[in-house]
């Protein structure tokens, strides 16, 4: 199923989005909960209820709506750095990482966006919010945990997948840079645009085969199958609940492919006026404009 989060003028619901541009409203499924983070914790019996209400649940025409980001976390984002090859070697080669110890790390680097960066699709991204000029895209997958847990194995992480969704990890550059981190230029406010919906993962029979492409103002600037990426989903939920007990409704950035804007020479920053778009094969767009 595609979920989403969308406002009808009443107040966030959550919806089911049809293959014919309807939304189908199950708020109000018995045993399921008002918001998305209530629905990814009802797992299973939950969605089963929801599919049983799908005859019977308001429609509403999904241009009719506003769209919202899908889910809310009760953690910040959690999101990997370097981790497909080409973006690692352009990445390193822009100098921007003061952090770096190989250009290809042995292990995932994680950080995190502070959840008042999350936006909805459709809104903007705000470039006044960083002082250095430098913001900078990343298209990338997301997973959204279902079951949480603690020291998950990798041979049992799919199990506790959701689903997925699309980010954009809008970065500070020079901010990045500066304080030898990423949380600072990674968490500015509108810096972490999701959506449009969440596919839940039996929808997915191999999520690796999907591709990943991000354009701006049309114009082609990453496309990358999701089997490229250094640390797949497995490894990564594995290397992140060795410390971390990840809670329902979790949200990890999977990292980005190369073509983003510090790769080029001189690098190209979003600018007011530009358009990005971030596509998912199964998921959909994500498309901002940029102010």
């Amino acid at each position: 199923m595609k979920l989403m989060t969308f406002d009808d003028g009443a107040g966030p619901r959550v919806g089911v989005l049809g293959p014919d541009g309807t939304v189908a409203d199950v708020s109000a499924t018995a045993g399921v909960g008002e918001t998305m983070l209530e629905v990814v914790e009802a797992g299973e019996e939950g969605l089963a209820s929801i599919r049983a209400a799908l005859t019977s649940s308001p429609l509403h025409r999904v241009d009719s709506v506003r769209v919202r980001a899908p889910i809310m976390p009760r953690n910040n984002v959690m999101a990997v750095g370097r981790n497909y090859h080409d973006h690692a070697k352009e990445f390193s080669a822009s100098g921007f990482d003061a952090s770096e110890k190989k250009m290809i790390p042995d292990h995932p680097i994680i950080f995190t966006k502070a959840l008042s960066s999350i936006v909805a699709p459709g809104d903007a991204i705000d470039t006044s919010m960083d002082p250095s000029g430098t913001s900078d895209y990343e298209g990338e997958l997301a997973v959204v945990i279902g079951t949480g847990g603690h020291r998950i194995a990798a041979a049992d992480a799919m199990a506790h997948v959701f689903g997925y969704t699309v980010i954009n990890d809008v970065t500070a550059r020079a901010l990045q840079a500066q304080h030898v981190q990423f949380f600072i230029g990674k968490s500015a406010a509108t810096f972490c645009p999701m959506g449009p919906c969440i596919v839940t993962a039996d929808e997915f029979g191999d999520i690796g085969a999907a591709r990943l492409r991000t354009t701006v103002n049309g114009e082609p600037r990453q496309d990358a199958p999701i089997s490229d990426l250094i640390f797949d989903i497995p490894t990564l939920i594995e290397a992140i609940s060795a410390a971390v007990r990840l809670q329902p409704g979790d949200v990890i950035a999977t990292g980005t492919p190369s073509g983003v804007g510090i790769g080029f020479d001189p690098p190209v920053y979003l600018q007011p006026g530009d358009v990005v778009e971030v596509s998912i094969d199964g998921i959909g767009t994500l498309r901002n404009p940029v102010v």
